[in-house]
């Protein structure tokens, strides 16, 4: 059974995977022909697993199995948008796996004391326009209207784009549900990174998704002749950066909840025999634990603007971003876990690093997700892989977790 829902998983996001404006890897952005010729099949795959569908208005396509009146709601699903020439995998798998869960439990007979909707969201990558997890956020009640009137690069707002897709988005702001009809959001998703692959294991269990922040520092000394200055006359910026680069590699080393990224410098005058007068530099920091990420923040800075003043530089460090960790509730996490256990798979635990649509539901309900190895931790790539049996373990813990789920 195992392989064989796998099978059927890969045959759907081998067809979805043609909803692509490229040919190499997948470029599906939200509201586009491609997105809608994805939405065709993904309507015509839950009206088969017995879902009745429509679209709300912030283009989230919704699949709902009906337990009865005044019964609670459980929520599953992911985006079906991609990155420019992504994988077949990133987020669409989340909405396949949990549409063929219920299918399977539909064609056993399986009734559930409790509703389910598979949510299919629009935009969660924020390629095309300056915004992103528009749908979530609007179930949620936290999206800011104004980002609707936001314009991608060929000039159409967000507005517009909804309208073309039939849509009336003047009526975002009613979609906000009621949080005491929903159970919980269970979003199903590739690691997008190696750890699974690193231990062994099919699936995990996600304990947090990161929290972010992100500082610019600028390092400015004094260019300078590369023959001429003595090293120790030197008021280099780029040796200041590099100090800073490699502290926060030491951190993240001593401290397991963190990871540290420099992954932008941009340095002055830049030519091979000029001493750097002026680096520009990211510095992001994520962590499951909020308390770590922003003490490393705090140190960091420190340690930078001690090192500038060492060698006699200037140092500007200002904050540009900053996203709470989003904790996973325990009573999900546990369910999930128990699901996995009982098809006598190990239970691993592990953060998220990426941000996901369960971080914006969380504002709404108690949000879970349950991760599926991916090849090499390979992610937003052509080369993005997840095989049939992986799939079909996490199809067959979807259906233990809506089988045995307590409402």
């Amino acid at each position: 059974m195992t392989h064989l829902l796998g099978q059927t998983a890969q045959n759907y996001l081998k067809q979805l995977a043609e909803c692509s404006e490229t040919e190499t890897g997948v470029t599906r952005f939200p509201f586009t022909p491609e997105h809608r010729r994805a939405n065709a099949l993904l309507t015509a795959w839950m009206e088969e697993a017995g879902l009745h569908v429509h679209m709300d208005d912030a283009g989230t396509l919704i699949g709902r199995y009906e337990a009865g009146e005044n019964t609670r709601t459980l929520l599953m699903g992911s985006h079906q948008d991609s990155v420019k020439q992504g994988g077949a995998y990133d987020g669409i798998m989340g909405i396949v796996l949990p549409i063929l869960a219920l299918q399977a439990l539909n064609r056993q007979g399986k009734i559930l004391p409790y509703s389910v909707e598979v949510l299919a969201f629009g935009d969660e990558e924020g390629v095309r326009f300056p915004t992103a997890l528009v749908g979530p956020r609007a179930l949620a009640g936290t999206l800011d209207e104004s980002v609707i009137d936001r314009k991608d690069k060929h000039g159409q707002s967000l507005r517009a784009a909804l309208s073309d897709f039939g849509l009336e988005p003047e009526k975002i702001g009613q979609l906000k549900r009621n949080s005491e009809d929903i159970i919980g959001f269970v979003e199903t998703h590739i690691e997008q990174g190696p750890v699974l692959e690193h231990e062994g294991l099919p699936l995990g269990v996600v304990s947090a998704i990161c929290g972010i922040e992100r500082h610019q520092l600028t390092f400015t000394g004094q260019a300078a002749h590369a023959g001429t200055v003595p090293i120790h006359l030197r008021k280099d910026a780029l040796t200041a950066a590099a100090a800073v680069t490699l502290e926060a590699e030491k951190l993240a080393i001593k401290l397991p909840d963190l990871l540290a990224t420099v992954g932008q410098l941009d340095v002055t005058p830049n030519v091979p025999n000029a001493v750097p007068g002026s680096v520009s530099m990211t510095l992001e920091l994520r962590s499951p634990v909020d308390e770590v990420r922003e003490k490393a923040g705090d140190m960091l800075q420190a340690y930078a603007k001690e090192t500038a003043q060492l060698r006699g530089l200037a140092c500007e460090i200002n904050r540009t971003y900053g996203q709470s960790a989003t904790v996973c509730d325990g009573n999900l996490q546990l369910a999930i876990a128990s699901a996995i256990g009982g098809l006598e798979v190990p239970v691993f635990t592990l953060p998220s690093g990426a941000t996901h649509d369960a971080s914006a539901m969380a504002d709404l309900t108690p949000v879970a997700m349950l991760f599926v190895r991916c090849k090499k931790g390979i992610s937003h790539n052509p080369a993005e892989f997840a095989s049939d049996e992986d799939m079909g373990l996490a199809i067959e813990a979807l259906m233990r977790l809506l089988s045995d789920l307590q409402p």
